[in-house]
Order: structure tokens, then sequence, then C-alpha cells
């Protein structure tokens, strides 16, 4: 049996107008990870894919797969392409996945990341970080229709990534270790309903909205100085500027701004939502790692008195 697995994902900073050309953040949460473990299958069946969390079961070959089948059979399909694998011997891929669906953690990216790897080692490739990244992002398309392309980047290299979509892509190292709080509202977030909303309201301002997509951008480049210098604090103000600047995108909600501001009243530096919003998940910012447990356990619990549906502490370094 081959195992692989791949990390969730949270977008720090620059959510929407990463879609529109500006620059993102976005950090792996190592924490909540998926799971992908491939063996040899029975030459009746072919290849077959075992979606665990959802007891289902899909043939490669099958040609009517419902709306969860269809990415995982196009992730198979193109990774054996690409490899030239074409004729592969039969398998059992079987995937798994601690990450909340629909929360924007990256969930289907994950799966779909932990699959390419699984298969491509199973059958003696071992493609890099890149090769994995792209091989993805067209599976991204399946789910979110116009993908920054942000997500398969972070998820594939497991590190802070800088992203500019079509333009650059920049791993990089922290100034200073910090720790994140994500609290999950419990409210499904469709990221591709929520950039088509974007798009739509763009569409009908373009000016207020570039204008607003370069503020965001304004954000994002000084948030990866503060990330790349040390500067927690002032990564916390940062956080704030763009939870404001989303909230005028349209894409905050009362549910995620009461979570939002309990996490602020609790000492959090900063906090904001992440990915698509509409619903989904929100990130506190604690503060340095290995800073006063008292304030980590304070926020969590606030967090949760307010109506989160379960909180994810996670450390970014």
């Amino acid at each position: 049996m081959t195992s692989t697995s791949a990390a969730g994902k949270i977008i720090l900073l620059g959510e929407h107008a990463v879609v529109h050309g500006r620059p993102a953040i976005a950090v792996p949460v190592s924490a909540v990870r998926a799971h992908a473990d491939v063996e040899a299958g029975s030459s009746d069946e072919g290849i077959v894919i075992i979606a665990a969390d959802l007891d289902r079961r899909y043939r490669l070959d099958d040609s009517d797969a419902e709306e969860h089948g269809a990415p995982l059979q196009t992730t198979i399909r193109n990774v054996l392409t690409h490899l030239g694998e074409e004729d592969s011997p039969p398998m059992v891929i079987t995937v798994r996945s601690d990450i909340p669906i629909a929360r924007g953690m990256g969930s289907g990216t994950a799966v779909a990341t932990a699959m390419v790897r699984a298969v491509s080692q199973h059958l003696n490739h071992y493609p890099s970080a890149q090769d994995i990244s792209d091989l993805v992002y067209r599976t991204e398309l399946i789910f979110h229709g116009t993908p920054s392309g942000i997500d398969n980047t972070v998820v594939a290299f497991e590190k802070p990534v800088y992203f500019v979509r079509d333009r650059e892509r920049r791993v990089f190292w922290v100034g200073r270790p910090f720790d994140l709080i994500i609290a999950d509202s419990g409210v499904p977030s469709r990221t591709r309903d929520a950039i088509a909303e974007v798009r739509r309201r763009w569409e009908g301002n373009r000016a207020r909205y570039e204008q607003l997509f370069d503020a965001v951008g304004a954000a994002v480049d000084a948030g990866y100085n503060a990330i790349t210098e040390g500067d927690v604090p002032g990564l916390g103000v940062l956080m704030n500027r763009n939870q404001q600047l989303l909230r005028e995108l349209g894409v905050s909600t009362p549910e995620l701004e009461h979570l939002i501001d309990a996490a602020r009243n609790a000492g959090a530096l900063g906090a904001k939502l992440s990915g698509g919003g509409m619903g989904g998940c929100i990130l506190a910012l604690v503060g340095e790692t290995g800073s006063d447990a008292y304030v980590r356990e304070r926020i969590a619990a606030a967090l949760l008195t307010a109506g989160a549906q379960r909180v994810i502490p996670t450390t970014v370094r």
C-alpha cells in the first residue's frame, strides 16, 4: 500500500482581489489533512476510487458518477495521462479527510493533492511540487469555476505562499512564527458562488470594485512585509483592515462578524474571514508562537461560546 496526505490551507490575506490580479497570501494548515491510500486492485473492476467519508465507491470507467465522484475521477485520469500511465494496472484508491468541507480550507484541493501524490508514488513516479500543483489546478476548475490558483499552490508546496495570478508564486519563510485559531462558523461556503457574486458586482460598478481590490492588494503587500520581518502585531492590524474591505465587497455575514467580534474582544490581535466568505471560517491571530497560553484558551472559548462549530489551532512557521 502507498499512503500520502496533504494539508489544508487558509487564505491569510487577499481573498477575492486575488481573482482580479492582486496578490494574496495563503498558509498551510498542517493540523488537518486529507489522506489517500493506494493498493492493488482487481482486474474485474479496474481502477476504483473509494470516498470513505461519503461512503461512496466509483469506478474510473464509469461515466455517470455523481457530483462528488466526477472531480475524483478527473483527478485520476489527469495524473495517469501526465505520467503516461493510461494503461495502469488495477488499483483501489481510498480517500478520507478531516478538513471541514465547504469552509474555505481547501478540502477538495487537499484530497486531489493527496490522490496525485499517492497514485504517482504507487506507480514509481515522483513529480515536483509544481507539477502536482498544476495537475490539481485542473481539478480546481471543476470545484471553483475560475480559481485563482493559490489553493493548489499552497497545498502542493505546504509552505506560506505570496501569489499573484499568472505572474508570481513566491514560497517564503516567516520572520517569527505566529499562532492562529480557525473557527468554523458551521455555515457552508461555496467558493464558486462567492467568486461569481463578486464578479457580478464588479461588472456593475468596476471603478468602485477596482479601488477595493487595489486596497486589498496594498494590505497584502504590507502584510507580506510584516510577516517576513516578524511584526506580528502589525499583521493583526492588516488582517482587520482586510476584513473591513471584505465587508465592503459584500462577502461577510452577520454570523462571521459575530465570531470576528468575539475573537477581537477576547484579545485577538486581528481577525477576519478566510476564503470565499458568505459562510465558512474566520481566523483569529493569537500572537507569536509561545505567547500567553491563557489568551489562546480565552479566544478559543470565546469563539465556541459565540457559536463556532469547532476551532482549529495552527502555527504558521
